[in-house]
């Protein structure tokens, strides 16, 4: 069940989600995806030019307009294209909500909303550009999947399945170059977790740029006798239910992490699923329903508690609860 990169494997070095989207867009067309993209003025950032090169007939930039982009993204999938329409996360959804709801999401158009630069990840760009409630937006629209790579290996992985069905899709990536936990070749399956770690005493949900530090809390826990179970929930929805009710009952107590307001994102979906299935002490590591600022991405982490030392102490606390 563990995929995680072995340790016989040497550890590449960091890259950053974002990077996978352009070379996955050229994959796809070069496999014979019916493909096309679009890209709302940033695609330098976002790495979807990339396409550009090899097959230009497939590439549009729409300037700075994402609520355009949205329409034009829901026409061309009216013709049977698979739709890849890039922003950052910030302006997508924030800037085109009501066009995702009722020309995307409501009509269940094959459309691929990649969000790049999200969370406070972004970094000295402060906080109108960090995206701290895009999957709250995004997980209430029914029907709508949306998924949170924790590296460059997954985010491909992500991409490339996105485009086997026909199902709209919120793909959230980040800014920074992050560890690479997976080896090439991950395959990624929509709705379920992948346990990297087992254990009995508790377990570590975690999503996105927070799956790395969440396995090194684990390593920690273990050098104290505790036994945490690390489940990389990358669906954030469609959830998958049955790994958290599973790992309720084994172990008895949860903590979620996530590079998200903790009102709306993973830990709030996982809460619903306890409520309704199987109670247990849970506790969050999120950012505390406030606003980002401008810093270091990593001086930014450590000053909203996303790190490996907070998973372990909020680990410490579910565990005391039982």
């Amino acid at each position: 069940m563990t995929t995680a990169r072995a340790a016989a494997f040497p550890q590449p070095p960091p890259a950053a989600t974002r990077e996978a989207y352009g070379p996955a867009l050229v994959k796809l067309a070069e496999a014979g995806h019916d493909i096309v993209a679009l890209d709302a003025d940033l695609s330098a950032s976002t790495g979807g030019n990339k396409l550009a090169g090899s097959f230009p007939d497939r590439w549009f930039t729409v300037g700075a307009a994402e609520a355009n982009m949205i329409s034009i993204a829901a026409g061309l999938a009216s013709t049977g294209k698979t739709v890849y329409a890039a922003s950052f996360a910030v302006f997508m959804p924030g800037h085109c909500f009501d066009q995702i709801r009722v020309h995307i999401a409501q009509q269940r158009m094959n459309v691929k909303l990649i969000a790049s630069h999200g969370g406070i990840s972004v970094g000295e760009d402060g906080a109108s550009a960090q995206a701290i409630e895009d999957l709250a937006l995004m997980t209430s629209l029914p029907g709508m999947n949306v998924v949170v790579p924790c590296d460059s290996v997954e985010a491909d992985a992500m991409i490339c399945r996105a485009a086997e069905d026909v199902e709209p899709w919120y793909i959230r990536l980040g800014r920074p170059k992050l560890p690479v936990v997976y080896t090439e070749g991950r395959h990624f399956e929509l709705g379920a977790a992948d346990q990297l770690r087992d254990g009995n005493d508790v377990t570590l949900i975690a999503c996105g740029l927070m799956v790395e530090p969440t396995i090194r809390a684990a390593d920690v826990l273990a050098q104290e006798g505790i036994g945490a179970r690390v489940l990389n929930m990358a669906t954030i929805k469609p959830l998958d239910e049955q790994a958290v009710i599973q790992a309720a009952h084994e172990t008895g107590a949860i903590v979620c992490a996530e590079e998200h307001n903790v009102i709306g994102g993973l830990g709030s979906a996982v809460a619903r699923t306890l409520a309704r299935h199987c109670p247990a002490p849970m506790e969050q590591v999120g950012i505390e329903d406030r606003f980002g600022q401008s810093g270091p991405w990593t001086a930014l982490l450590q000053e909203y508690g996303l790190t490996a030392e907070s998973v372990v102490a909020a680990a410490k606390r579910a565990i005391a609860r039982k």
